[in-house]
């Protein structure tokens, strides 16, 4: 049956505010427990280390699970699916709030909330495409949500720092609990735009594959300081495991059964690219945040405030450049604004290795997160957009659950390969050498945006009928 999208009314608009918060919340428990790392591992009785595994489990789980959450929304509904994200991530975030040690930590806060999180997102996004269509008002659409994201990973510094402080740390995951309140309120007469099917497929074999083969890839990463031939074997193991969900897939194909995701989704050159930079973006933005964060409570002995103040420069260009995302989309290629995205990234890791290398005052770290905030607040919701618009809307409960599974991917290498780097040498040239690793990844996400299509400021994608 063909069906056409309306336009965007009120009602729609007015739903971005929920969909938007959930993407802040998520980005936001993904690097508010940067500046908690003294309090939390002094309290629960572990280490630098014992966090930065915390912090990366939950980033790993949202993406070994954000596939298979793509997936379930044809199944379940897209409503299901964010409501019970919803209550999961609060469970996990009120055991977390209670928790006596790592274990119970890692159970609530890496476990519970990563399963919850993978669940709401790709609802997030399918709605924001199916209600909004043409690039100028799906990027406004995805800007509102982007720049709360990209906020919510800038400012959780700044905020878990105040809390903190302020209370303790586990009013920080208090505060998560009253946001996740919020958004059940605000959603509770949402209406999903199309009617779920209780009988489409899914891939069990094939969400096994993908979930194994991401978390030993990352967990490979995180044995480099410990043992270097357990790396490699999880890095290989990890590898072999992608490389046989590649096989299942096709192999259902060709035996007329439906994959958990369709070969098809990789064949698509501009796609690809764009999947190539969202990973490269929450790698470093979230890089970034943990290193700064380990260096300045380690090394420098900074207060959880202390520590969040200096990621207000972040958090100001974020929210500058995200929020004109609309009028920029209107004026320039998307090309153009990843491109320049990252060019101003890298010159801001640059800066801000520089200078502090140069200078102990706390101000050195001002330009360079400034540059930084500017730059990924620039590309975030082109690199969305252009994912998002390259397939119909019959896929985009897929290719939304790829996307937020490669950005959330993204953000637990950036904490595992930096963290890596930093806890490593944290007394030597730890900060130095994971700015670097940083600012190599920047280059590479900028030769990936240069090799994306070129297009006309303000082109619109048709909307497709969509087959049911």
């Amino acid at each position: 049956m063909t069906s056409t999208l309306p336009a965007p009314t009120v009602a729609a608009r007015r739903v971005l505010i929920p969909l938007a918060l959930a993407q802040f919340i998520c980005s936001f428990a993904g690097s508010s427990m940067n500046v908690m790392i003294n309090d939390m591992s002094r309290d629960l009785d572990t280490t630098v280390q014992g966090i930065q595994v915390a912090i990366t489990v939950f980033l790993l789980v949202m993406a070994a699970l954000m596939i298979p959450g793509g997936k379930l929304t044809d199944r379940w509904g897209r409503k299901r699916c964010l409501m019970g994200g919803l209550a999961v991530y609060g469970v996990g975030a009120l055991l977390s709030a209670a928790a006596p040690g790592l274990g119970v930590l890692i159970l609530g806060n890496s476990i519970l909330e990563g399963v919850g999180t993978a669940l709401l997102i790709p609802p997030v996004y399918v709605l924001t495409t199916l209600l909004f269509t043409g690039t100028a008002a799906r990027a406004r659409a995805f800007g509102a949500i982007m720049a709360l994201g990209g906020i919510g990973a800038a400012a959780g510094p700044l905020i878990g720092g105040l809390l903190t402080t302020a209370i303790s740390w586990r009013a920080n995951f208090g505060f998560q609990v009253l946001v996740i309140i919020a958004i059940l309120f605000l959603t509770r007469s949402l209406e999903d735009p199309r009617a779920p099917d209780p009988h489409a497929v899914f891939d069990t074999v094939g969400a096994v594959l993908s979930a194994v083969g991401l978390v030993l890839l990352v967990t490979g990463i995180l044995a480099a300081d410990n043992n270097t031939w357990l790396m490699l074997g999880l890095l290989l193991a990890g590898v072999a495991v992608l490389s046989g969900f590649f096989w299942w897939i096709r192999k259902r194909e060709r035996t007329g059964r439906q994959p958990l995701l369709p070969t098809s989704l990789f064949r698509n050159r501009t796609s690809n690219l764009g999947l190539v930079t969202q990973n490269a973006q929450w790698l470093v933005l979230m890089g970034v945040s943990f290193t700064v964060g380990a260096y300045l409570q380690v090394v420098r002995h900074y207060s959880a405030i202390a520590t969040g103040g200096v990621f207000t420069a972040a958090t100001v260009g974020l929210l500058v450049s995200s929020l004109s995302a609309e009028r920029l989309a209107k004026r320039r290629a998307q090309r153009t604004l990843i491109v320049a995205g990252f060019a101003v990234t890298v010159v801001g890791i640059v800066v801000l290795l520089l200078l502090v290398r140069a200078f102990s005052n706390v101000w050195a770290f001002t330009p360079g997160l400034l540059l930084i905030g500017l730059g990924i607040g620039l590309m975030l919701t082109p690199s969305v957009n252009v994912v998002q618009s390259a397939f119909p809307d019959s896929q985009q409960g897929e290719i939304s659950g790829l996307s937020r599974s490669v950005s959330n991917l993204g953000s637990s290498l950036g904490t595992a390969i930096a963290g890596t780097i930093l806890v490593s040498e944290l007394t030597k040239n730890g900060y130095a050498a994971a700015m670097a690793a940083l600012a190599l990844i920047g280059v590479l996400g900028l030769v990936s945006a240069l090799l994306l299509p070129r297009e006309t400021p303000g082109t619109t994608r048709a909307a497709e009928p969509s087959k049911r």
